[in-house]
């Protein structure tokens, strides 16, 4: 009927949470009046409560079975001095995002949404690039409806407020590439993290195969709509 208020309907699971990128999806989902549940998985609780927010302290190399799910959004990601090691960093960017995509893809997902980066190749020399590209690859092998890849240059965003630690080269690199993002070629700018956020949000439910965002298309995608 027209007019009727819309009813809540997709179940989605989100590992990430904690991060700054997946800390904004999670509360752009939880506002979407579309979503009826959000399966978190962590390492921690949260701090973050919600009706329809349902968080899971997992180990990602042993994942439960996961409760019947539409969507699953992948925003896990460390960086080489926090893991410690290539192998870690690994063992957290690569196989704990696979992980989940499998335990999704087994709960019925047919979309995801990942967060990768700029660059992301698998058979690039630069180890962070060739790692965000082989699992780009692994999913994109998986049978899946709908995959959108976010490729965000730099990002921006209060990571303090999140009590992570600030990322190698952000604090100078920041205002530097904000001063000179003009010039840039457009997928090279910098782009804050509720833009990546939202464009993510707002693409992964109607999306047809393969979708592919560089930083402009996030922040064209991720701009504020309100009147």
């Amino acid at each position: 009927m027209a007019g009727a208020p819309r009813v809540p309907s997709r179940s989605v699971v989100l590992a990430g949470a904690t991060g700054l990128i997946g800390d904004l999806v999670l509360k752009d989902l939880l506002l979407d009046p579309g979503v009826a549940k959000v399966q978190v998985l962590a390492r921690r609780p949260l701090a973050t409560s919600h009706p329809k927010l349902q968080v899971h302290v997992v180990d990602f190399r042993k994942l439960p079975a996961l409760e019947p799910v539409d969507e699953a959004y992948l925003a896990l990601g460390t960086t080489i001095k926090i893991a410690g090691s290539q192998e870690a960093f690994r063992a957290v960017d690569l196989d704990a995002n696979l992980a989940v995509a499998n335990a999704a893809l087994a709960a019925g997902a047919k979309r995801m949404a990942l967060v990768s980066a700029v660059g992301a190749d698998a058979k690039s020399a630069v180890f962070y690039n060739r790692v965000k590209g082989e699992l780009e690859d692994a999913l994109k092998a998986l049978q899946l409806d709908a995959l959108v890849i976010a490729q965000p240059s730099l990002l921006l965003g209060d990571r303090k407020a999140l009590k992570q630690p600030p990322r190698f080269g952000e604090g100078f690199a920041a205002p530097l590439m904000t001063l000179i993002s003009p010039l840039l070629p457009r997928r090279y700018r910098p782009v804050r993290g509720e833009a990546v956020a939202k464009a993510l949000v707002r693409t992964l439910p109607a999306a047809k195969g393969l979708v592919v965002l560089s930083s402009d298309e996030l922040i064209r995608l991720g701009a504020d709509r309100r009147p």
